[in-house]
């Protein structure tokens, strides 16, 4: 395409109008005598509004703007994983390397290693014939996952030549009768959702290793979840957790606009983590995408699109992925100062008036599907949300809740209590239980959404039960709704909480966590025999078993001894009985 050249005739912020070009929406342009990048969201006859991925200080009108004839892509191709990405897909530890700390403007740098040669295993041979999507190699990309290069979206026809080897990404691998030639690498546009055949029910659940998560608020693979909460009440360390024992293969962290130090603080941290399921390095499996908050504004609201296009790529390859985005608030800022630019009319605190339909175009690419090639993939979304003083009226909160199906809310007089995770089981619910409970009869256990059920309520009439102990006293109550407040007592601090740092208890099985829930039940109902045939409430209370079964989730092994443990409890609430 022929490159038409036009200059900047106004300049505001990020926001750019040019003049001379007539370029379509969307297009990416280069913006002054330094080449900055752009991209074109706005047409207004001969004038072209421009938001400009990079800082426009010194930049003045006059200065040439250049059409490159693309949209904002992505490059997609073994080397994504153990990745640092800025919003524009540029690759930070690469960029350190030859400009230090700071990135010099109007930079351009591969998204991926053009020159790294990777092994490449055909699963087709010559005479097959291929459609889109199909799988037609597997490259090892890191020493725990293959990367599947698959046909490109809208190509089929039949393999003429295809070979195993040491190739680059550009490197042509397979060729087809019809003359198209296939590198390891595509390249897409990040506004357009990747195409699949068809979207499943949410009828299977990550499964997470948190208890208040996978119990009372279960997440479907596929499905979506926000987790709002103030600041210092525990989003990145419940993203962190997300990331590294869910079930998901793949992992996609967007640090959206978050402070530099919390950033770095993850960008050191996640290196060292463990991948538990194969004790290797957790980035073997992950793919980073870090933009601060003093990085520009408008490349923000491009790493969301960024990060959530990788995640459809793996997914297309029967991956299950999770995608964590934090935080979508600060997304959302960007899109408010960019809408302010742009002169458009404000909404409800200043946010754009399409601020909830970008949330939700953006949540939609969630799902669990069946991909082109006939796999299973899915992609689930956690997007945690920053309200000013934690206040979950705000519109980017709420735009949020009318989305997503799980909600995650966090607490801060919880954290303040230290009980973590700070997520409050009086305000956060999920949608999914329904269509998860035949898995979990399945799977787990006949009587699992029972106990949820049971446990959920105990919960409720604690809270209820609290109002009027705060006026007179738990002596006042009568001797069974006392029983009701230790029960409850038990489920908060022996089973929602859970300690993320310590080596046992920072993950529990769905079927340990199915025992210990149990165990509270069995506890209730031996406690209510008891007290029934006069045994006092401190005596069943005070029992060394239920001490010992508390205790007991911090050593290895828990799993196997839970049930003796239970078996013991019982026996002493019986001999309890007999004491009096």
């Amino acid at each position: 395409m022929s490159k038409e050249n036009g200059l900047i005739y106004r300049i505001s912020g990020p926001v750019v109008t040019a003049v001379g070009i007539s370029p379509r929406m969307y297009e990416v342009v280069r913006v002054g005598d330094e080449g900055l990048m752009g991209e074109v969201i706005e047409l207004h006859g001969d004038q072209s509004v421009i938001q400009v991925y990079e800082e426009t200080s010194g930049v003045k009108p006059g200065e040439p703007v250049i059409r490159t004839g693309q949209t904002l892509s992505v490059q997609l191709g073994p080397g994504l994983l153990t990745q640092i990405y800025d919003g524009i897909q540029r690759p930070l530890p690469k960029l350190e390397k030859s400009m230090g700390v700071f990135i010099t403007r109007g930079v351009d740098a591969d998204g991926l290693d053009l020159e790294r040669k990777w092994d490449f295993e055909p699963k087709v041979s010559v005479g097959d014939s291929v459609d889109s999507g199909q799988v037609i190699g597997i490259v090892q990309e890191t020493e725990t996952i293959e990367h599947r290069v698959m046909i490109p979206p809208s190509i089929k026809g039949i393999v003429k030549k295809i070979e195993s080897g040491s190739f680059n990404i550009k490197e042509t691998i397979c060729e087809l009768e019809d003359g198209t030639e296939i590198s390891m690498m595509q390249e897409w546009p990040v506004r357009h959702p990747r195409p699949f055949s068809q979207k499943y029910a949410p009828d299977v659940p990550l499964i997470t290793g948190q208890r208040i998560l996978d119990f009372l608020f279960p997440l479907a693979k596929g499905g979506t979840a926000g987790i709002p909460g103030p600041f210092g009440s525990g989003k990145t360390v419940t993203q962190q957790q997300l990331a590294k024992w869910s079930d998901a293969e793949i992992v996609v962290y967007i640090g959206c606009g978050e402070r530099g130090n919390e950033m770095t603080e993850v960008l050191d941290e996640f290196p060292h983590l463990i991948d538990p399921n194969t004790n290797k390095p957790l980035m073997n499996r992950t793919v980073m995408i870090a933009n601060t908050s003093n990085m520009p504004v408008a490349a923000r609201e491009a790493s969301v699109y960024t990060g959530v296009t990788i995640a459809e790529y793996f997914r297309d390859m029967g991956y299950n992925v999770a995608l964590m985005a934090d935080s979508t608030s600060r997304w959302a800022e960007a899109m408010r100062e960019i809408s302010s630019r742009l002169e458009e009319m404000p909404g409800e605190e200043g946010y754009p008036a399409y601020l909830s339909s970008r949330l939700a175009e953006f949540y939609e690419r969630a799902g669990r599907v069946r991909t082109l090639a006939g796999d299973d993939g899915s992609v689930s979304v956690i997007g945690a949300v920053s309200p000013p003083g934690g206040d979950i009226s705000e519109p980017v909160s709420q735009g949020t809740l009318r989305i997503v199906k799980v909600f995650w809310g966090l607490d801060a007089g919880l954290a303040r209590q230290r009980h973590f995770p700070a997520i409050s089981w009086l305000s956060s619910y999920s949608l999914y239980p329904q269509s998860l409970d035949q898995w979990y009869r399945d799977n787990i256990a006949q009587d699992f959404p029972d106990l949820r059920t049971e446990i959920s309520t105990l919960l409720q009439v604690e809270a209820e039960l609290q109002e009027i102990v705060q006026l007179v006293g738990s002596d006042a109550l009568p001797i069974d709704q006392q029983l009701t407040l230790e029960v409850a007592r038990m489920i908060r601090e022996f089973f929602l909480q859970q300690n993320a740092f310590h080596d046992v208890d920072t993950f529990s099985d769905l079927k340990l966590q199915y025992e210990m829930a149990k165990a509270i039940l069995t506890f209730q109902a031996e406690a209510k025999k008891a007290i029934a045939g006069g045994a006092l409430l401190e005596d069943v209370v005070n029992i060394p078993a239920r001490t010992d079964l508390m205790r007991g989730r911090f050593e290895k092994g828990y799993q196997e001894k839970i049930n003796q443990m239970i078996s013991e409890m019982s026996k002493q609430i019986s001999e309890s009985l007999e004491v009096n």
